[in-house]
């Protein structure tokens, strides 16, 4: 008989893997990603990625991890765990992206949730410049959902962010013409930098065009939201099976996260969200 006890629902507990940089604040990162996995009933796994000196505050500084010991991480995994879902954050180099990247079309999870993260929230860069082209040129063919925020998206496409809902639906397609052609392939597109008290996300497949609506939250505390999403949407993915509703689901916890976050007192700068709000 196995050992594996079935979910709610009958499925299998889900595993779920985050490659990503360590946030010593435990706001972002693979810290965060834990979190929200085990909040969203999925047993998180890491593979660290990078190394950060970090708080609320900003970063003063970033140790890369070899890039061979990351593969090693992976396979080491891979060859013993079942993975569901990976979610990819902080990379940092080259010469890392390139061996995840390698890896993943190695092992082939069924979903490969990439949160091109490039920017901390205090402004510090997290991905080198030439390493942009990596992201587009190896990470993206392997991606089965890609979460950019506006000044993300408009680095993978070499142009200014947008600043309108039209303009985002325009991004969120050549974006997604950038991902495989092969199988259910998605892009997210926060819209958390527009104007105003509105938060509309855009959600493309390549022929539906889903808005997200929400509405901005007065707060401080929003370390680590890209982190958050994206790891819950990774749990989610495997549990629910309908990238839509998963997405949904995914950005009412984290909604809840940041509304629920000054119950908590960490640092003095860009407080985390609360991932587990409805606990404690």
């Amino acid at each position: 008989m196995s050992s594996r006890q079935p979910a709610d629902n009958g499925r299998p507990i889900p595993n779920a893997l985050t490659i990503a940089g360590v946030d010593p604040s435990g706001g972002a990162g693979i810290l965060a990603d834990v979190k929200a996995m085990s909040a969203l009933g999925a047993y998180g796994c890491a593979v660290i990625a990078a190394l950060t000196a970090q708080n609320t505050q900003g970063v003063t500084g970033i140790s890369p991890v070899p890039p061979a010991f990351v593969g090693q991480q992976i396979d080491t995994l891979f060859t013993d765990v079942r993975i569901d879902a990976v979610k990819i954050g902080m990379l940092g180099q080259r010469p890392v992206i390139e061996v995840v990247a390698e890896k993943l079309a190695k092992w082939t999870p069924a979903h490969v949730v990439l949160d091109p993260v490039m920017v901390a929230k205090s402004g510090d860069l997290l991905l080198e410049n030439d390493a942009v082209g990596a992201m587009r040129e190896a990470m993206l063919p392997q991606t089965t959902l890609l979460t950019p925020n506006l000044p993300e998206a408009g680095v993978l496409l070499e142009e200014r962010p947008v600043e309108t809902v039209k303009e985002m639906r325009r991004v969120a397609e050549r974006l997604r013409n950038k991902l495989a052609h092969s199988g259910e392939r998605w892009v997210l597109v926060k819209g958390g930098h527009l104007p105003g008290s509105e938060t509309i996300d855009l959600l493309h497949d390549g022929d539906r065009m889903i808005e997200l609506p929400g509405h901005r939250i007065d707060t401080p505390n929003t370390h680590g939201t890209g982190c958050t999403l994206s790891a819950a949407l990774a749990a989610l993915l495997p549990q629910i099976g309908d990238t839509p509703e998963a997405a949904k689901r995914a950005k009412a916890y984290l909604t809840e996260a940041i509304r629920h976050a000054e119950r908590l007192s960490v640092g003095s700068g860009h407080g985390p969200v609360h991932h587990f709000h409805r606990w404690w």
